[in-house]
């Protein structure tokens, strides 16, 4: 179900939405940064960063809670798919408002937490999940010598 408060039309509107909907992720960041249980991880900010980014970019109905589908979307992107009972329990784990969806803090908590759930671990990899990138340009010269 589509967050009935997006502007459809896009353009201006959309574009205010957006700015207001990174604007909350950002102070839920902000949070993380001056919470002193995080201070050691010198990569904190950048990590939040891309936190924000996959959340938004799974976020299909703009809601700012993952849901069931975001979910499943998300795994099913990443090559991982999973029946519902299992994304349910993985949602379980993370959800703190018993609201069967995963908010933003509860995501960011999930993935810098010390607890290994299942759907921090396939996030934790996705980088490894990915066919490695394929050299563009013109190809090296070789001779003789440099085969193996």
């Amino acid at each position: 179900m589509l967050n009935s408060s997006i502007p459809l039309a896009g353009g201006k509107a959309f574009g205010e939405f957006m700015a207001k909907w990174e604007h909350t992720f950002d102070a839920v960041n902000t949070e993380f940064m001056e919470d002193e249980s995080y201070n050691e991880d010198e990569e904190l900010e950048v990590k939040l960063q891309q936190y924000k980014k996959k959340f938004i970019e799974c976020d299909l109905d703009m809601s700012g809670d993952l849901n069931l589908m975001d979910v499943k979307y998300m795994l099913e992107k990443l090559g991982q798919a999973k029946t519902h009972l299992e994304l349910k329990k993985m949602i379980k784990e993370v959800d703190s408002t018993d609201k069967g969806a995963i908010n933003y803090k509860d995501f960011v908590q999930m993935m810098l937490g010390p607890q290994s759930g299942v759907l921090k671990k396939i996030l934790m990899f996705e980088a490894f999940a990915k066919p490695p990138e394929k050299p563009t340009g013109v190809p090296p010269k070789r001779d003789l010598s440099s085969l193996p």
